[in-house]
């Protein structure tokens, strides 16, 4: 686990769980420069942003989850956010409080943040906006 800070910023519970785990190395004030390989996955090089030093890790897959915050600032002025940014939708939608502009992911889902439902809700959306879209007469 590369982590680009000198401490996590995860939950004490899911810090202890990763750092008790024997087959996870952390490393620490680390960040990524490039994924190897030419069809699959083969290595990883890696700096360290205080030392500056560079090298190249085997692995056979590489996966990015770059803290919890949504990817919605650019919305900010426009729909509806919690505190933490974060659309809020109506409940049991994915429409927001504009007409016509619907919300789904990672971008509304605070509490699971995970690919299979943020595949749902985009299902969702996707079925809200074909809905809005027939209503006004433009399918």
């Amino acid at each position: 686990m590369f982590v680009r800070k000198d401490a996590m910023r995860a939950s004490k519970v899911m810090q202890d769980r990763v750092l008790k785990t024997s087959n996870i190395r952390v490393y620490w004030n680390t960040e990524t420069e490039e994924v190897l390989g030419d069809k699959h996955v083969t290595a990883v090089r890696v700096k360290n942003n205080q030392s500056g030093q560079s090298q190249e890790i085997p692995v056979s897959g590489f996966f990015v989850a770059i803290g919890h915050e949504p990817n919605s600032a650019i919305f900010r002025d426009w729909i509806e956010m919690d505190e933490a940014g974060y659309i809020k939708t109506i409940p049991g939608t994915s429409k927001t409080n504009r007409e016509g502009i619907f919300a789904a992911g990672d971008v509304q889902d605070k509490i699971y943040r995970q690919a299979v439902t943020a595949a749902g809700s985009g299902c969702m959306a996707a079925l809200d906006a074909e809905r809005y879209l027939s209503s006004k007469g433009l399918h």
